[in-house]
């Protein structure tokens, strides 16, 4: 059979599987939505369906959520100093990924939320926004999306592209059409060589592929840590040992409550700072620290930690990497269920020691990297990581150097950005003196 005739029947038969499962996606944005209310809103832009006139772009850029978000800031804020008047519409799939990119750049990019992948909602979406550049963040392998920017010579480039060994795995049942979807792609600028080997494996040509770095080296220090560090040891009135555990999910809730209550048998004084991972926890975070006897503060009403507070939940967007730098050490969640992990270069580029969970398929080579610096701790399991911060807070000089360690390697590691700039500037208008 042709590969132009195979590549038709397969896009068939996934539009048809996607057109099927439709009210799966209207189920899923109503169970969403009861736990939050933003998911009831904007549904149009979800089916790719707008009100207003068609809206051409010069970049079309498409982040997942908060941390994709973050892991393009730099390119978008180079984008945007570089190319006055550019017009660049920015994507998420979730409300904290919407939220995220208006407490960055406000009304400096257009923002709709990415339409489901389905022939009719794309050709839609592209209509009314069509791009003259597409850079898509990390692992957004959508083949009609793709496609759809190929039919119409959109350039496609996969910025920051990771690929774990299990995502690799999964794709298995979908390899034949996505080696077909990403041989459309212009590039994929891939973090790492393992990276850009699994990329090829997947089904795209070497010459495709480029390992270009991390972009999430080139993430700036926020211009307030400072400032916020400053706030936050105003209003502690003593000194308190402090820990952090930041983006954790629901199931790491009960052990991360252990471990503070473990810690706490030894300095009773010691304060966790509690950022949970998704809006909707924030309350039940909350109330689950009240209900194990602890005096809790919360970031949105309280604003900072009062001297008696033994939890103080951050319920606010956009301030972990500032708050990182308030804590002695810090745990990265997502790592004690197989989530994968989240982003271990924020406390390592503000100067905290941090402790994580095994599960780490997202972050494999930055764990990898920061564990052989002795920036980072990896434990085993929940009790693995109390022992871990139980001996971190109890040795400061340990705490200092893999604080040095951490900074060292962020800072060594940046670059991605430079070159993932030149590689897309061709496809940009010439930059403003």
């Amino acid at each position: 059979m042709p590969n132009r005739t195979a590549e038709r029947l397969l896009r068939a038969l996934y539009s048809a599987v996607l057109y099927v499962l439709t009210p799966v996606t209207v189920y899923h944005l109503i169970w969403r939505g009861f736990r939050y209310p933003e998911y009831f809103q904007r549904w149009n832009e979800r089916y790719g369906s707008y009100d207003a006139s068609p809206h051409p772009v010069d970049v079309w850029l498409h982040a997942v959520s908060v941390g994709e978000v973050n892991a393009a800031a730099p390119v978008v804020d180079a984008l945007l100093k570089r190319h006055r008047g550019l017009r660049l519409l920015v994507t998420t799939i979730t409300p904290t990924g919407s939220e995220r990119v208006r407490a960055l750049w406000g009304d400096r990019v257009l923002h709709v939320y990415s339409p489901y992948d389905l022939p009719g909602a794309v050709a839609r979406f592209l209509d009314h926004f069509p791009p003259r550049l597409a850079l898509i963040m990390e692992t957004e392998l959508w083949p009609s999306l793709l496609f759809g920017c190929h039919d119409r010579k959109v350039p496609v480039y996969i910025l920051n592209a990771r690929l774990s060994a299990r995502s690799l795995r999964g794709y298995s049942v979908l390899r034949p059409l996505i080696a077909r979807t990403l041989r459309t792609v212009r590039r994929v600028a891939a973090q790492s060589e393992g990276d850009a080997a699994r990329f090829v494996q997947l089904g795209a040509a070497p010459e495709q592929v480029r390992d270009v770095g991390n972009l999430k080296f080139d993430i700036p220090v926020p211009a307030n840590v400072q400032e916020v560090v400053a706030g936050f040891r105003g209003h502690l009135h003593q000194d308190r040992p402090v820990w952090i555990a930041a983006s954790t999910h629901e199931d790491e809730e009960a052990p991360v409550r252990e471990i503070h209550a473990r810690l706490r048998q030894r300095w009773p004084n010691l304060l966790l700072l509690w950022a949970p991972r998704h809006p909707e926890r924030f309350p039940r975070v909350a109330e689950g620290a009240r209900e194990a006897g602890w005096k809790v503060g919360t970031r949105r009403t309280d604003q900072w930690p009062a001297s008696d507070d033994d939890v103080f939940v951050l319920d606010t967007f956009g301030e972990l990497m500032a708050f990182y730098a308030c804590a002695d050490v810090a745990f990265v969640g997502g790592s004690l269920q197989a989530i994968g992990g989240h982003n271990l270069l924020e406390p390592a580029a503000v100067g905290t020691p941090a402790v994580t969970g095994p599960h780490l398929h997202n972050f494999s080579e930055i764990s990898r990297r920061l564990n052989e610096a002795d920036a980072l701790v990896i434990a085993p399991d929940a009790a693995g990581v109390a022992h871990a911060m139980e001996d971190l807070l109890a040795d400061a000089a340990r705490r200092g150097a893999m604080a040095a360690h951490g900074r060292a390697l962020v800072e060594h590691g940046r670059g991605a950005l430079a070159r993932t700039l030149v590689m897309i500037a061709p496809h940009l208008p010439a930059p403003v003196a």
